[in-house]
């Protein structure tokens, strides 16, 4: 496996991400993560193709609050290692990926936070490994078996990941938002992949996705959803009100994850896709709240 890893010096001084880098290793791979705080974890999950500046406006409020911040990269993302090839990434890797970071840390009776692809491979850690976590919270995300038909808005996006020859990481974040992002924003998104050969990850991403039912994640899921079919402990959706492709996704979860019942659930208003951009705060005080 061919690894890249970026400059330290691409990370320099980007707007609004003070956080000193941490990293670990798993299989050969650097793994890094923001480590904030004291207090109880909350493990905060980012998905694609962003990284955990994602999360720059929800970890001060988080950490004042009491709490321990965990922000993983995604390998292939962020500060992490990149595996060149796409066949490097898999679904099942990125799991067991990110399971051998979240022993590695220490993370215990956490809180899981996920969006997007951090809740995909986020359930199928809280599904390995129910004991370590407390409660869950997801927007915008979903845990697809291949046995629903996907979006128009989700194929569309598989096709332009896979055929686009400069994949613009920046703009496709900023595109996720309501409110857009600043120049320097879209530079710091962009900050991770000096140039297209570093971008294996988020170019294949979107086609790991389980979209048939024969897909060799699709059974995987299932076994998942199983887990969180027996979950009491509090689930919480907060999806917002502008993202085209996991519109309705929180209603699954309201049916069939028995710790959803009674839950104090929000649909964020004025969030995008990307919503801990458009209302970072706001999705953090209802964290803050919901926890206690």
């Amino acid at each position: 496996m061919e690894i890249l890893r970026t400059p330290d010096s691409r990370f320099q001084d980007l707007p609004g991400y003070p956080f000193a880098p941490h990293y670990t290793d798993v299989d050969g791979l650097r793994i890094h993560y923001v480590d904030e705080g004291d207090g109880p974890a909350v493990v905060l999950m980012h998905g694609e193709p962003s990284w955990s500046y994602l999360y720059r406006k929800m970890i001060p409020p988080l950490v004042d609050a009491g709490y321990r911040v965990l922000a993983p990269d995604l390998v292939g993302f962020g500060r992490s290692d990149k595996p060149a090839a796409v066949e490097d990434h898999t679904y099942a890797r990125h799991v067991h990926w990110m399971l051998e970071w979240m022993r590695a840390v220490g993370a215990q009776g956490a809180v899981l936070f996920g969006q997007d692809w951090g809740g995909l491979i986020g359930l199928r850690m809280v599904a390995a490994e129910p004991a370590r976590f407390e409660r869950v919270a997801v927007a915008n995300t979903g845990m697809p078996t291949g046995d629903q038909q996907m979006p128009d808005a989700f194929v569309a996006w598989q096709q332009f990941a896979r055929g686009v020859s400069e994949f613009p990481v920046g703009a496709i974040v900023a595109g996720g938002t309501v409110g857009g992002l600043s120049e320097e924003e879209v530079a710091a998104y962009d900050a991770p992949f000096p140039d297209e050969t570093f971008k294996a990850g988020p170019r294949v991403m979107p086609s790991l996705v389980p979209s048939t039912p024969d897909d060799p994640e699709a059974s995987a899921n299932r076994v998942a959803w199983q887990v969180l079919g027996a979950w009491a402990k509090p689930f919480l959706t907060l999806f917002s009100d502008s993202d085209p492709i996991t519109a309705g996704g929180d209603r699954v979860f309201h049916k069939l994850v028995p710790g959803a019942a009674g839950q104090p659930h929000r649909t964020m208003t004025g969030g995008g896709h990307f919503l801990q951009e458009d209302v970072g705060g706001e999705l953090a005080a209802a964290l803050i709240g919901w926890m206690g």
